[in-house]
């Protein structure tokens, strides 16, 4: 991960991250919950005797400075959309989702670039559950607003918050939140992908043309072989054993035009670790080489995958794939 992070003008230096704390049923606003209980807009991290996010926070009873940005929330919304059109979990007002959406949608467009609240340790709760609320003195006041849009907008099990330390120059700290959404496990819906799929089966391509592309969606077919002719390793782990390989597309397949789909210098050849780092974003590289590796991935997390930022591969072939890698880290890459 980066050392320094430049957010409104200002430097931050990165002090940790934790990547993922999944959104409960009890954070989210009533029309959210898929559960039977009201909440107290409170956010469950997990127990007490788990210290380490209590500490990332300054230990019990902090009282700290947070802040969301505008661009994450609209990225998030972007990323919600299907689930909010077509809703596969049983929520509260589940019928009224489509028009929340919209309505949700304006309001974060109404927001300034950086909405700033503070998070408190919820320490008046007894046992060992550990909870997080912000101060609410008003719904107009810049302490409770983001705290605020994160749970109106926020959808319980298929969301989670990930959040960066950060030090200012003057050694002031700092935390930064983001919401991701994780489809269990996956980055798309099952349903889009397979609507994606039916696509394919109900056009007026020929059938060698539809078994390409429906190949090329899961990394196979003549995809991937012309792939593993022009690359046949992993230039990252050095892999040659092409049963540990993927075809890792550059530009996602579903923002792929018909030709970008089964271009093979839309792809690398990747072991598992490494195309699912890319594919999510957490790492992506610049067209001279060189990794970049997210602020949302923990340095532990880098240390444990042995990744580090700024590494030069030499044999990755950049060459012919320069606006497909501009794309991944303009669009996919976790910045």
């Amino acid at each position: 991960m980066a050392d320094k992070l430049l957010l409104n003008n200002n430097e931050y230096e990165i002090i940790d991250t934790i990547e993922k704390m999944t959104v409960p049923d009890c954070f989210v606003v009533r029309a959210n919950k898929i559960g039977s209980a009201n909440g107290e807009a409170k956010f469950y991290i997990g127990s007490r005797q788990n210290s380490s996010i209590l500490d990332f926070f300054g230990g019990q009873g902090f009282n700290v400075k947070c802040f969301i940005k505008k661009t994450d929330l609209l990225n998030y919304m972007n990323d919600v959309e299907e689930e909010y059109n077509t809703p596969e979990q049983n929520y509260a007002q589940k019928q009224n989702f489509p028009i929340l959406w919209t309505e949700r949608l304006a309001k974060i467009q109404e927001l300034q670039d950086y909405e700033y609240f503070n998070l408190i340790d919820q320490v008046q709760i007894a046992g060992n559950r550990f909870y997080v609320s912000s101060e609410k003195i008003n719904m107009h006041t810049f302490r409770y607003i983001g705290y605020q849009i994160l749970r109106e907008i926020s959808l319980p099990k298929i969301t989670y918050l990930a959040a960066i330390k950060l030090k200012d120059k003057h050694d002031n700290l700092i935390f930064y939140l983001r919401l991701f959404v994780d489809y269990f496990g996956e980055v798309e819906k099952k349903t889009v992908i397979e609507e994606q799929l039916k696509n394919i089966e109900d056009s007026n391509s020929s059938e060698e043309e539809k078994l390409q592309l429906t190949r090329a969606r899961i990394g196979q077919g003549k995809y991937r072989q012309e792939l593993l002719e022009l690359c046949p390793f992993c230039p990252i782990t050095m892999v040659t054993d092409d049963r540990l390989l993927i075809a890792s597309h550059i530009k996602p397949w579903a923002k792929s035009n018909a030709q970008e789909k089964v271009d093979p210098y839309n792809g690398f050849m990747f072991t598992p670790n490494i195309d699912l780092l890319f594919d999510r974003g957490f790492i992506t590289f610049t067209n001279d080489k060189h990794m970049k590796i997210s602020p949302w991935l923990s340095k532990m997390t880098c240390s444990r995958l042995n990744i580090v930022p700024d590494k030069k591969y030499d044999m990755l072939p950049t060459e012919g794939r320069e606006n497909y890698l501009e794309y991944h880290r303009n669009e996919i890459f976790k910045a």
